[in-house]
């Protein structure tokens, strides 16, 4: 369990990249979901220990008793595995080589133990056949799964991975994504995306966020449940696109065969021509997106 109360951090350039954000994380998956500059990353460094927080509080549960990640950063560190967004290797060296060195910075120093664990953890992630191929070769799926093994190394508590899909293709996005299901069966994973098919597939728990500030908590199932009979579909004429997203609550717009589909928000059918549809989290995620813009036009 990871519990953040009140987090708040502003950048020297007066950006406020984290507004109060409280969240509970339980064991299991759990996704960080927002668009581009919603504040995920800066929230994923600070429980990495890797940029202070101007005040509030986060506490990690372990069997030896809570952490205080903001303040007993070494500790955390011991039960901390991070997969950042830009994870570099050296194209050079063996994912075998690097392993064993990342084992060694873990503190890792028995050479049984460490190849014992490393050559584990090769296995897990389906490396082990081209342990010694040089990273360089790699594929963008195959230096992801590289990333979380050495984000694995120490049996952490706290797995993090910062936008882990981007660019990859479908069979390694899925093949990335069934491996952080099966680490999450027994340790806290925080995945940070924007991509929302990934959180309703993996996760049981999530929080969408923006700006800074956390707008929804709790299980993706939930917050769907919470849209059922206000989510409209319609397909309009392109000319006509403005006129429906000034006078609706219009959710996304999609171009199906050249022809905008918009999704809609209300209680009841907008007009004749709409469809009633059964929501998804991407409809959750757009709403409350849009809300934030209705309160933030009226303060």
């Amino acid at each position: 369990m990871l519990a953040v109360r009140n987090l708040d951090k502003t950048y020297p350039n007066g950006v406020r990249a984290l507004n109060q954000v409280s969240l509970d994380v339980p064991r299991g998956m759990f996704g960080l979901l927002g668009p581009n500059g919603a504040g995920k990353s800066s929230l994923m460094r600070t429980l990495a220990t890797l940029q202070e927080a101007d005040s509030g509080s986060v506490t990690l549960e372990t069997p030896d008793g809570p952490l205080d990640v903001l303040k007993d950063k070494e500790a955390v560190r011991r039960q901390l595995g991070y997969l950042p967004q830009d994870f570099g290797v050296y194209p050079k060296v063996s994912a075998l080589d690097l392993l064993e060195h990342f084992a060694v910075l873990k503190g890792l120093t028995g050479r049984a133990q460490r190849r014992e664990i490393v050559d584990g953890l090769l296995n897990q992630v389906n490396l082990w056949d081209v342990r010694k191929r040089k990273l360089g070769t790699f594929s963008g799926g195959m230096r992801q799964r590289f990333g979380i093994a050495q984000a694995l190394l120490g049996n952490p508590r706290l797995v993090i991975v910062d936008e882990p899909t981007a660019g990859l293709d479908p069979e390694e996005r899925n093949r990335f994504l069934n491996l952080l299901a099966e680490i999450g069966e027994s340790v806290v994973v925080i995945l940070s995306t924007h991509i929302v098919e990934d959180v309703t597939d993996l996760c049981q728990t999530m929080a969408i966020m923006n700006k800074g500030q956390v707008l929804l908590g709790g299980r993706p199932a939930d917050a769907i449940a919470g849209l059922a009979d206000h989510v409209w579909r319609k397909q309009v004429a392109k000319a006509a696109l403005a006129d429906y997203e000034a006078n609706h609550a219009v959710l996304s717009t999609r171009l199906v065969a050249g022809h905008p589909v918009i999704h809609v928000f209300s209680a009841g059918q907008p007009e004749e021509g709409f469809e009633r549809i059964a929501p998804d989290l991407e409809d959750v995620y757009f709403q409350r997106l849009r809300m934030q813009r209705q309160n933030a036009s009226a303060a």
